[in-house]
């Protein structure tokens, strides 16, 4: 079957034999980077010691990446925030130290919807992170991953780290700051936490608010981890090859690529086709849908965490720009950024609703009170996948 591809997740038509779902040798035991690895692109800002909700961290340091020029005034800066399984590489090659192409290749770089001969445009990784920022895959203080010790932390706590690094880097004022999905919260929490250090926003399919389905996904696809016996509570980075919560993490990617994708598209693409000859029905044969989801869920575990999985989607939970701040639409009504607010149609993860809220609540958005919606049948994705809409958007943002 042709299977449709995307730039972040392609896959083959036909998987490699003998191997599992076409994916060769034993899965790591983390696929973070670490320390010795080839730094890429990779920047870095220590920041010292953090206290976040669950405690303190004696030392931080943030990963970040950086395209274009700072102006000597510094007001062209732009910040643009990663989803939960993304990270500082927004774009580029994949090469040494990156194992896939950038995320949002077609969205950032010369010419693009963020010129990068217009803007200096940053990405950091962010705090809890597994590519170059400390999180639980990080070494502790005392020569040992911190895993199951790692603190709680919410989008605020990630934030504040989000601020912090803008000081280290001189930058008072963003031009604009970007976010979708997971770093769409950090972009509002951000315009919410600091206003006046930002003069434009873009939220692309995000919540103001963590609702219970949400939450529930997410509680999901922890337990997937954690019932691994791989897992060994978190503290699993001295095994071997093969021995680590691989079975747990690629199970919790499978979940969440249903939440990722629309149904329309999973049946129009796949229907009830079978990924080889031998029958899905009582003769050990698959479906091909069933074949997709399983080599997404095992190539993700090249590139990931399974820590650092539990630890972002517990701070996704704790989004809720509303708290300690009267609620969320007097949290809204305090931003003062010129924003856009983009939704996905057939987005089953953070629906359209949950972004005409963001644009009734900020006073000063580009299409009142309602958002911009992309007719996508790619569901939730389509932030990542629908370019050309995205970044038509975004120059109007931008200018």
């Amino acid at each position: 079957m042709d299977w449709q591809t995307t730039p972040e997740d392609s896959v083959p038509s036909t998987l490699v034999p003998g191997t599992a779902l076409g994916v060769i040798g034993k899965p790591p035991v983390t696929g973070a980077w670490r320390p010795g690895d080839h730094p890429g692109s990779r920047q870095f800002v220590a920041l010292g010691e953090q206290w976040v909700r669950g405690g303190r961290l004696p030392s931080v340091r943030i990963a970040y990446e950086s395209w274009g020029t700072l102006n000597d005034a510094k007001d062209n800066a732009v910040l643009v925030f990663h989803a939960l399984t993304g990270d500082s590489h927004v774009t580029g090659d994949a090469g040494p130290g990156h194992k896939t192409a950038g995320w949002w290749g077609d969205v950032v770089g010369p010419g693009r919807a963020i010129d990068t001969d217009r803007w200096f445009v940053v990405a950091p990784n962010m705090l809890g992170g597994c590519q170059g920022s400390t999180g639980p895959s990080s070494v502790s203080p005392d020569g040992v991953e911190w895993g199951s010790r790692f603190p709680f932390v919410t989008v605020r706590d990630q934030v504040a780290a989000q601020v912090q690094l803008a000081d280290a880097l001189g930058i008072d004022r963003f031009a604009a700051v970007v976010g979708g999905s997971m770093g769409g919260m950090h972009a509002l929490e951000f315009a919410a936490s600091a206003p006046f250090r930002v003069a434009r926003l873009a939220i692309l399919a995000s919540t103001a608010q963590t609702t219970a389905d949400q939450i529930a996904a997410n509680s999901l696809q922890r337990a997937a981890i954690q019932m691994d016996p791989g897992f060994a509570g978190g503290d699993y980075y001295e095994a071997e090859p093969g021995d680590g919560p691989s079975r747990g993490l690629s199970l919790a990617r499978r979940m969440a690529m249903m939440t990722y994708r629309a149904s329309d598209e999973l049946n129009g693409r796949f229907d009830r086709s079978w990924q080889s000859d031998v029958s899905p029905l009582g003769d050990d044969g698959r479906f091909s849908v069933e074949s997709y989801l399983d080599f997404h869920g095992n190539k993700f575990t090249r590139r990931f965490d399974a820590s650092t999985y539990v630890t972002l989607t517990h701070a996704m939970d704790s989004h809720d720009v509303g708290a300690g701040r009267g609620g969320v639409a007097s949290a809204l009504g305090a931003i003062t950024a010129r924003t856009l607010v983009v939704g996905i149609s057939s987005d089953r993860l953070f629906p359209v609703e949950d972004q005409h809220r963001i644009a009734a609540g900020i006073p000063d958005t580009l299409d009142g009170d309602h958002a911009a919606v992309i007719d996508s049948e790619f569901g939730h994705d389509g932030f990542l996948i629908e370019h050309a809409a995205v970044g038509a958007h975004l120059r109007r943002l931008l200018g």
